[in-house]
C-alpha cells in the first residue's frame, strides 16, 4: 500500500488541475486511482512535491543526468538521477539505495522517464534532495520521446503500475518533443568538437578514452566524439623555431597511444578538482556529459577547462546523444573522403605535388600507432612551423648542404616533428633556389599574409592544407620507438 503521498487530492488542486487541462496544457500532475481496494497514486508535480518536506510522494518526470553506482559508508549501494518536469526545468536530485547495484536504476539514455513511489523529499540547510529506499520506494522506467512503447523496460520489486499511467507517459512524451522555447533542463548548449568556439561554455558529450593524474595533482581527460575540432589561427612570431606537440607535461606512452582512435581529435580537458566519476572514467568504456565547460587555444592547440561550476555525468551506451555521434562516425569511415581532415574537404590541395598519387591518405595518428617503426604514408597536414624559414637561411641551407629544415606537422589527431634532410631539399622547393623564390614559398606553406610584419612581432597565421609524404625510421636499435623520426620524402612545394 503507498503511504503518504498516494492520497485522494485535495478539492483546490483538482480544480486547478482541470484548469489546466481545460487550457490546453499538459497536465503535470495526474491522479492513478486503481479499483478493487487497490493503492491510489497522485503523481505531484517536482515544485509541489518539494513543499511537502518530510513526506513522501510520487513523481512521474524525465530523467536528465545520470551518475553512477557507488558504495555507500554503509553496505548499500548507491546511485543518483537527475530528474525535471514542466514545474521544474532545472531538475532535482534523486538518490536510490539498493542492497546491489542491478536493483539500482540503469537508465539507457538521458530523456527517458521515471515513475517515483513513495520517494521521501528533504531540506537540509534550503537545499531539496529526493530519496528513493529500498524497503518503502519503489521506481519504473520508460523510454523517452522516441517510443510508443508503454511498458518499463525496468521496474523495482515494489514497483506497482496501473492502465492510468498510460496517460501521464504519453502527456510527458509530447512535452518533451514539444519542449518551451527555454528548453527542458536537459541541457543549455551542446557541442561537438567540430563545433568548438573560444571563451564559450557549452555541454560536451564524448567518450573518455584515457584519464592521467599530472605530478602537480591536476586531471587531464582525453575525450573524443568521432568529429575534428576546428583548425585554429595561430598566433606566433616568425622567428620561432618550433610549437609544442601538446599540452601535457609528459607524452603519452607508447601503449596508451594505441588505444586512441586514429580518426577525430582526442581533446585534453584539464581540472584542477578531483570528481567522484574520474574512478569509473579511467575504465576506458564510458561515454559523458561534460557539462559547464570552456575551451581555448595555446600554441594553436585546443584545451578545454573544467571551471568550479562544471560537472561530469556518466552516459549509458544508449544514450540518444552517444547513439547520434556513434552512427555519425561511422558514417564518416564508410567513405574514403569521410577520413580526411573535416576542415580540409571541398579544398582544393593544387600547393605541392607527391611521389605516391595513388597511396591511399593516412592519418598522422595512423602513422605514430603502426605496428613497425619504419612507416611511409601519405597524408594531409599543416605546416605550423618551420626552423629555418627565411628564404636567405634556407638558401645557406641549399648550398652548404650539411643541414636539414625542420618542419612542425599537424592534422586533427597528432602533430610531429619532420625533417627535410640533404638532396630532399632541392626537390621539395621545386627547384626554386633563390632566397627571394624561398621566401615566398615558405609564407605560403606557413600561411604568413602577404602583407606581413616585421620579425619579432606577432603574426596571424593559418597555414593552408598540404598533400605530403613522409617515411619514419629509428636512430638506435637499442631504442627504436624512443628514437624514431620523421622525414618527408616525394614531396615538392609548387609556385
Amino acid at each position: 500500500m503507498e503511504t503518504a503521498a498516494a492520497a485522494a487530492p485535495a478539492p483546490a488542486r483538482e480544480r486547478k488541475r482541470q484548469r489546466q487541462s481545460e487550457g490546453g496544457a499538459v497536465p503535470i500532475q495526474s491522479m492513478t486511482a486503481v479499483g478493487g481496494g487497490e493503492a491510489q497514486y497522485v503523481y505531484l508535480p517536482i515544485a509541489d512535491a518539494l513543499k511537502a518536506s518530510g513526506v513522501r510522494v510520487c513523481i512521474f518526470a524525465a530523467v536528465s543526468e545520470i551518475g553512477a553506482a557507488f558504495h555507500s559508508r554503509g553496505t548499500d549501494f548507491t546511485r543518483t538521477l537527475r530528474i525535471f518536469d514542466q514545474s521544474r526545468s532545472t531538475g532535482i536530485s534523486v538518490t536510490f539505495f539498493a542492497n546491489d547495484t542491478a536493483l539500482l536504476p540503469c537508465v539507457r539514455s538521458s530523456g527517458d522517464v521515471i515513475s517515483l513511489h513513495n520517494v521521501k523529499i528533504t531540506n537540509y540547510h534550503g537545499e531539496f534532495f529526493v530519496t528513493c529506499d529500498k524497503k518503502s520506494s519503489s521506481f519504473a522506467l520508460f523510454e523517452g520521446k522516441a517510443s510508443t512503447e508503454s511498458s518499463p523496460y525496468q521496474t523495482s520489486m515494489k514497483y506497482h503500475g496501473s492502465k492510468q499511467d498510460d496517460e501521464i507517459l504519453t502527456n510527458m512524451r509530447m512535452w518533451l518533443v514539444y519542449p518551451p522555447p527555454e528548453g527542458v533542463g536537459m541541457k543549455d548548449l551542446e557541442l561537438q568538437l567540430r563545433s568548438v568556439q573560444s571563451d564559450l561554455t557549452f555541454d560536451l558529450v564524448c567518450k573518455v578514452l584515457h584519464v592521467y593524474e599530472a605530478p602537480g595533482g591536476e586531471w587531464i581527460f582525453y575525450v573524443w566524439d568521432g568529429t575534428d575540432i576546428p583548425t585554429t589561427e595561430l598566433q606566433t612570431f616568425l622567428n620561432t623555431e618550433a610549437v609544442p606537440l601538446h599540452l601535457e607535461e609528459v607524452p603519452l606512452p607508447r601503449e596508451v597511444l594505441c588505444t586512441l582512435p586514429c580518426i577525430g581529435t582526442i581533446l585534453r580537458i584539464f581540472s584542477n578538482k578531483f570528481c567522484k566519476e574520474i574512478t569509473h572514467l579511467q575504465r576506458d568504456i564510458y561515454w559523458a556529459r561534460f557539462c559547464n565547460i570552456t575551451c581555448k587555444q595555446e600554441f594553436g592547440i585546443w584545451k578545454g577547462t573544467l571551471p568550479p561550476s562544471s560537472r561530469v555525468r556518466l552516459l549509458s551506451n544508449e544514450d540518444g546523444s552517444v547513439v547520434e555521434r556513434l552512427k555519425m562516425y561511422e558514417s564518416r569511415l564508410s567513405t574514403k573522403v569521410g577520413r580526411r581532415p573535416m576542415a580540409s574537404l571541398h579544398k582544393a590541395f593544387d600547393f605541392t605535388d607527391v611521389e605516391l598519387k595513388r597511396a591511399g591518405y593516412a592519418t598522422l595518428m595512423e602513422s605514430l600507432t603502426y605496428e613497425r617503426v619504419t612507416h611511409k604514408l601519405k597524408t594531409l597536414v599543416r605546416v605550423v612551423s618551420a626552423f629555418p624559414w627565411q628564404g636567405s637561411d634556407l638558401h645557406s641551407l641549399l648550398s652548404s648542404n650539411k643541414h636539414c629544415l625542420w618542419l612542425t606537422l599537424e592534422d586533427p589527431t597528432a602533430r610531429i616533428h619532420a625533417y627535410v634532410c640533404k638532396d630532399g631539399l632541392v626537390r621539395f622547393f621545386g627547384g626554386s633556389l633563390t632566397a627571394a623564390a624561398l621566401t615566398r614559398k615558405m609564407k605560403r606553406l606557413l600561411g604568413v599574409p602577404e602583407q606581413a610584419a616585421e620579425e619579432g612581432t606577432p603574426v596571424a597565421r593559418n597555414p593552408p592544407w598540404i598533400w605530403c609524404c613522409l617515411k619514419s625510421y629509428r636512430l638506435e636499435k637499442e631504442d627504436p620507438w624512443g628514437s624514431r623520426r620523421y622525414q618527408v620524402f616525394g614531396t615538392e612545394v609548387r609556385d
